[in-house]
Formats: C-alpha cells, structure tokens, sequence
C-alpha cells in the first residue's frame, strides 16, 4: 500500500485537538498512541505502539502532535472528573516490549528519494522537530520531561529520548544512530542535543560510529541519566519523582535554565533538517539498498545491520 506523503497528514500545530476516546485519567489519541495521567505523581504518561514498523511513521507523528496541542490546551491541568490536578511531569515511553522507537521511517525515505521528492523529505523532517521541539521546551509549561527507555532506541527514537530533561534506562537498552551505515546521518536533532550534553568531540563519535552502545555505557558518557534493572524502568520513574518531591518546581526551574543557557533553537534545527534533505537526496543506489536491509531490521527485529 502506497503510505500518504508527511504534509497530507500532519495538522495544524497548536490547533485544539481532543483525544478520540477518554474516561478520567486515560486518554486515547489513536491505535498508535494513547496516555494516562497518574494521579499520585501527577504525571503525565504517554505510550505509542506504532504499526506496521515501530518507527516515527507520518501516522504516528500526526498523533504526537495532537497529543502535544491537547497538552497544550490543557494549561498544565488535568480534569480528573472529581477534580482537577497538576501537571508537574510529562513522560514518553513506548508500548511495545523490547523497543522505544527505532526511529525514522526508512521505507518512507526510500520511495522519496528514488522520486527526489524534495518536498516531502522536508515535510516529514518538519514534522518530526515541530513535536521533538515541543517537547524540548517542555511544552511551555513548568513541567519536568522524562523519557523512559525500555529496549532499542535507535536513530530518531534516540533523539526524541534526547528531547527530554531526563533519560530513565533499563538495562538492556540499546541506543545508537545506524544512519551512518547506509552514508547519511541524523538530521533531526541528534547533533544538536549531544553537543550541549557531551561537546563536539563525543557527539560526532556517537553519530559517525554507527555504533551501538549499551545503556550503562550511555550514562558513562553523560547521556542518560538513570540506569534501572530489566522491569524496574517505571518504577526508577516513580523513585525519581518521589526524590524530588521536595525539590521539583527548583529541578524544573534548573532544567528551564539549562535550555537557556544551552539553547536548541526551533531554527536551528530547522536548518539541520535542510542539511538532511540534501544529503538524502545525493544517497546512490547501493546506500538505498543499505537502508532497505535497515528496513528489515524494522520489520523483523532482527539484530542492527553491520557494515564493512
């Protein structure tokens, strides 16, 4: 089936959208993604389950981005049915076990290259830093961002982990960007979060590497925050929440100054994606057919593609 170009499906943003389906605390945006609020720790969870692939398809990112003009709309409050209750964190997570999101749909690239569809290229990269930036800033509310990593998170699902104040990971968790392998690298704001978090020299080694890299290994280099036990991920979440009880409105003032004084601008990484699209567009036969073996590894789960 022929998938509908990025600008056919990604709306308006700040539009007021309402989730398809709610009772008091959850709330279901589409079959892709869905959210819940939790009362005792007032956050604000949300959980995609992306199909066919589990990758930022143009569904999916017009789903994150309905969810994010609800939050929005919301004004950092929740209606509970009996009572209204604050917003105090914003939390990504994935609904598939053994994977967060593996990141860019590489099918999508591949049938707009071969058509050197320029314009759709840039559609989709903007679509992916209109919700990405979104929730760098913390969606213009004085909320604390929280990605919780629970399996491979890889290309754009590493970025948009990168995208929030703190990365909770499990064990077992893979992060790495392939993109190298098939001679492109990510350009929606992969470059941009891990020079502020770990300088040039680092950031360029993560990307150009192509490596994959364990989570312990991820918090040695300064990228991710907290490393939990297989299965212990939400609770590490819950753990973190209650240790800053005490302290959250300053740990959210403290990660407002960190963006101000480490500032990713909306042009910036616009302006990355540019670099992005053309570079795509001078990719050769042999790297479309490097990124359709990614494909499979998208499909199937198999183990990442290595290159020699």
């Amino acid at each position: 089936m022929e998938m509908q170009a990025p600008a056919a499906v990604i709306n308006v943003h700040h539009a007021v959208v309402r989730p398809v389906f709610r009772n008091d605390t959850e709330f279901r945006f589409s079959p892709q993604l869905h959210a819940h609020f939790d009362r005792p720790t007032r956050a604000l969870w949300s959980r995609w389950t992306a199909a066919p692939r589990p990758c930022f398809n143009p569904g999916l990112l017009s789903d994150i981005d309905a969810y994010y003009n609800f939050l929005a709309d919301s004004e950092g409050q929740i209606d509970c049915g009996d009572a209204s209750e604050t917003i105090e964190y914003v939390i990504l997570a994935s609904g598939m076990p053994g994977v967060f999101n593996l990141g860019g749909d590489l099918d999508l690239f591949r049938q707009k290259i071969e058509h050197r569809d320029r314009a759709s290229l840039s559609a989709y990269g903007r679509a992916c830093i209109d919700v990405l930036y979104r929730n760098y800033i913390g969606h213009g509310l004085p909320v604390t961002t929280v990605s919780l990593v629970q399996g491979e998170c890889l290309g754009g699902g590493f970025e948009a982990a990168l995208s929030s104040d703190v990365i909770v990971a499990e064990k077992s968790s893979r992060f790495g960007f392939p993109e190298i392998l098939f001679n492109l690298f990510p350009g929606m704001g992969a470059y941009s979060f891990l020079d502020r978090k770990v300088g040039q020299r680092s950031a360029e080694a993560i990307i150009s590497s192509g490596k994959i890299y364990s989570a312990e290994e991820m918090r040695d280099l300064g990228v991710i925050d907290v490393v939990a036990e297989d299965g212990a991920g939400e609770a590490a979440v819950n753990a973190l929440i209650k240790q800053r009880s005490r302290s959250r409105n300053g740990m959210a003032a403290l990660a407002a100054v960190r963006r101000r004084v480490h500032q990713v601008t909306y042009e910036e990484l616009l302006d990355v994606v540019g670099v992005w699209v053309e570079a795509a567009l001078r990719l050769t036969t042999r790297d479309l057919k490097l990124m359709q073996r990614l494909v499979s590894r998208q499909n199937g789960l198999q183990e990442p593609v290595v290159v020699h």
